[in-house]
């Protein structure tokens, strides 16, 4: 299952979810999860009856289309959080408690990224994993403007001064860029 935008595959969400090691019985939280549920559903596929996927956004009428499909489609393990990820234990999810937690073309999207990873890291246990994706800084056909994109080099000294270190960097598709962290 990938995201496509006109024709061409721009993020392999099985890529994705082998990198972060999500597996049966695992707690995750795709942060800023957007309205397709891209990452939600295969991860709710992934850790099965036992595990949860928090699908956290700010955007209600988000939440309420992810909703509908986990009941339409029976994912009970699907749990949707509304949240503003930029305000400090803002997250309606216990501190310390998830064993991954993705930020999928999230960051580009605020000026406030140091909040979104500090609220991140809070919800991760330790031996747990954040999972980074987001635009690379090179001219693309589409997407957002590159000054609006993450710096990936900026972001690894971000994390790394919240106590997590940089386990793997990969390509995430050609126009993104991966970074796993673990706490």
């Amino acid at each position: 299952m990938s995201i496509i935008t006109g024709g061409g595959a721009l993020i392999d969400a099985n890529l994705i979810l082998d990198k972060a090691h999500i597996i049966e019985n695992v707690k995750v939280a795709d942060l800023g999860c957007g309205v397709s549920g891209h990452f939600v559903f295969p991860t709710a596929n992934r850790v099965g009856k036992k595990g949860i996927v928090y699908a956290v956004d700010i955007l209600k009428t988000v939440l309420e289309t992810i909703a509908k499909r986990a009941k339409i489609e029976n994912y009970e393990n699907v749990k949707t959080i509304w949240s503003n990820l930029e305000i400090f234990g803002a997250t309606n999810i216990e501190s310390v408690s998830l064993d991954v937690a993705l930020l999928i073309n999230t960051l580009y999207q605020s000026h406030k990224r140091v909040e979104i990873i500090r609220e991140a890291v809070r919800l991760i246990k330790q031996g747990g994993i954040l999972v980074i994706v987001d635009w690379k800084d090179i001219a693309t056909p589409f997407g957002p403007p590159i000054e609006e994109r993450a710096n990936k080099e900026l972001l690894k000294i971000i994390v790394n001064k919240t106590g997590m270190h940089l386990e793997e960097e990969f390509e995430a598709g050609q126009f993104h860029y991966g970074l796993i962290f673990v706490k």
